[in-house]
């Protein structure tokens, strides 16, 4: 499978993953985030899958959409992920309540529509 076909699922998991890191922010303050560590790891967390299925986005479709930060979002990973030690939380509010809302939607439009169900299939 050529890897521009699994762009579509990339992006869908980039969609989940930052559409549950603002359900789990929530009403949340920067107060809140601080201080409260199962908050911060789960945030950080669907950032890191965020990033890495950016990673995995085709460089056809990253060329195509130049739009998307593609390099800043793997960077956030590899930060998450190797630099553990320097991560600044101000940082990471500032990509839950500034970035990653502004996003989401240009995301959303770049994932094809599901084929419609052949009910005679089933």
């Amino acid at each position: 499978m050529q890897p521009e076909f699994r762009d579509p699922a990339y992006l869908y998991d980039m969609v989940e993953s930052g559409e549950k890191i603002l359900r789990y922010a929530g009403n949340a303050g920067f107060s809140d985030f601080l201080d409260n560590e199962m908050l911060r790891d789960a945030i950080e967390r669907n950032l890191e899958i965020l990033g890495e299925a950016a990673r995995r986005i085709s460089e056809e479709c990253k060329t195509k959409h130049p739009h998307i930060p593609w390099r800043k979002i793997i960077a956030l990973r590899n930060v998450l992920v190797h630099e553990y030690d320097d991560i600044n939380p101000e940082e990471i509010w500032e990509i839950i309540t500034v970035h990653l809302p502004a996003l989401l939607p240009l995301l959303k439009v770049l994932i094809p529509p599901l084929p419609p169900v052949d009910a005679d299939s089933y």
